[in-house]
Formats: structure tokens, C-alpha cells, sequence
């Protein structure tokens, strides 16, 4: 399929879009209720240099202290087996960063191999970043067909594309990695990767979320999505979860289709859903 042209919006022009598509709050859902639903669609992450399988394996138990559970667990590709075994039977999903995380710089064998051997260890779903280098150059065929390589070695797993919107930056940008990410075969598409100094905007979000009504609208296929990184607390996530929303509806209000990205988030929530 083709998709429609799009607007290139200033930033004060995106603003203005994003109070009009605020203005009339949640359709249905109070506070308390989204704060709960934002707490069972955070994927709890741990991606540093230093984490270990103890680490792993405390990360994952607390996602399973919460009521309501986390929807999942992200983590490096060497802690997929520890995580699935702590996680057996909760119903909490084990996700991973794969495929040269987080520079995408890799050649495409390398990345393709990382992601294969990932998928094999039990991971339920996979996060790869896409090439910013070889997107910003204009090579988007280069883009779409990584993206498509990935997706046909993740067996079962589900593919999430980072688009890394930060280093994007245009609306033009962003709506043209999310369009290659869904054509390729995503089957959610992340904002960032909490690893550069841009993480999620709403900026961003608006771009991607019209991207994903667009393709629901002409093939009837969902697509999700997943804002990550610098969302730390409780009323920064509920501004997303309202452009959900509004642009998307009911269909996506759930972590099958929703996922936060987040590590320090989940604490903040359940202390104001205990208060």
C-alpha cells in the first residue's frame, strides 16, 4: 500500500496540534484506571553495561510483584534464558534489545545473527533500532530491507522497530521510518531507545500514532506501539496514553497493543495507585 502525504509540522505547529488533540481528556478512563492500565503496559528494562543475571532475575521477580504485572521484562540477549525461567508461568513476556542495539551500526550478517540466536534463546518479542546513518542518507530501501531480514529470523517472537526519533528529528523523518518499520513487517513501532539525550516526545508519538491509524484505516491491520525512554513519571506517561487515545481508540488500550518502555516509572505508579 501507499501512504497519504503527510504535513511537515514546526514545532510550534505540533504543539498546537497536540493541545487539540488533548483538549478533550481520556474518552472514558479516570486516573486511577489509566494509571493501572499504563502499570501493566510497561515493558520493566535494565540495559546497562553492568547488569548481571542476579540483577535479571530481581528485575523480573518485582515485575511480578505489581498487581497489575508489568507486561514484560527488556533486557541484553545473554539474560533471555535467565529471564524466561524467572518469569515461567507468570505470564509476563520477556523482551530483548537485538541487532546491534543501540547504534544500529552493525553490518546487516551481524545483526541478523544476534537477533536469530536471541530469538532461539525464548524471547518473546525483539526490539531492534533501524540504521539512522543509512536512513538519514536517503538508502531507505537499505532500511526496509534490514527491517524485513530481522523480522524473518525472530521465529514466533514479536519485532518491535526503534526508530530512534531523536536523532530524526522532522516529522517528515519519523513518518517515513514508521512507514518503512510497518511495511517491513514490524509489528509495533518504539520511539527511542533511551540511550541519547531525545528520548520520547509527543512530538513524535502524534507522527507515529497517525502513521499507525492511517494503515488500520486502509488494511485493517494493527500495528503497535511502544514510547520509551525519559518516561519516568506517572503524569509524562498519562500525556501519551491520551494521545493513544484520541488518535487510535479502545483497540489499543491494552498490552497487547500498548507498551511503555520504562525502568523507574512502575515504582512512582503504584505508590500513587496505593495512596
Amino acid at each position: 500500500m501507499t501512504f497519504n502525504d503527510y504535513p511537515e509540522y514546526t514545532p510550534e505547529q505540533m504543539e498546537q496540534h497536540i493541545k487539540n488533540i488533548k483538549a478533550e481528556g481520556f474518552r472514558t478512563l479516570d486516573r486511577k484506571a489509566a494509571l493501572s492500565l499504563v502499570l501493566s503496559c510497561i515493558d520493566l528494562t535494565t540495559l546497562e553495561g553492568a547488569d548481571t543475571h542476579e540483577k535479571v532475575i530481581m528485575m523480573c521477580k518485582k515485575a511480578m510483584m505489581f498487581s497489575p504485572n508489568t507486561a514484560a521484562v527488556c533486557v541484553y540477549p545473554p539474560f533471555v534464558a535467565t529471564a524466561k525461567e524467572t518469569l515461567k508461568g507468570s505470564g509476563v513476556h520477556v523482551a530483548a534489545v537485538a541487532g546491534a542495539f543501540p547504534s544500529g551500526q552493525s553490518p546487516i550478517h551481524v545483526k541478523v545473527a544476534e537477533v536469530e540466536w536471541t530469538a532461539k534463546q525464548g524471547a518473546d518479542e525483539i526490539d531492534m533500532v533501524i540504521s539512522r546513518g543509512t536512513f538519514l542518507e536517503g538508502r531507505y530501501d537499505v532500511v526496509s530491507e534490514e527491517i524485513a531480514a530481522i523480522k524473518k529470523v525472530c521465529g514466533d517472537a514479536h519485532l518491535k522497530v526503534i526508530l530512534e526519533t531523536g536523532e530524526l528529528q522532522t516529522s517528515a523523518n519519523i513518518r517515513k521510518a514508521s512507514e518503512l518499520a510497518i511495511l517491513a513487517g514490524g509489528n509495533f513501532i518504539k520511539t527511542s531507545t533511551g540511550k541519547i539525550p531525545v528520548a520520547a516526545t509527543e512530538f513524535a508519538a502524534v507522527v507515529m500514532l497517525e502513521t499507525i491509524k492511517e494503515y488500520y484505516e486502509k488494511t485493517g491491520i494493527m500495528i503497535g506501539f511502544k514510547p520509551a525512554g525519559g518516561i519516568s513519571e506517572p503524569d509524562v506517561a498519562l500525556g501519551f496514553l491520551l494521545l493513544v487515545d484520541r488518535i487510535l481508540g479502545e483497540k489499543w488500550l491494552n498490552n497487547t497493543w500498548l507498551r511503555f518502555g520504562a525502568s523507574r516509572l512502575a515504582d512512582k505508579l503504584v505508590a500513587e495507585l496505593n495512596s
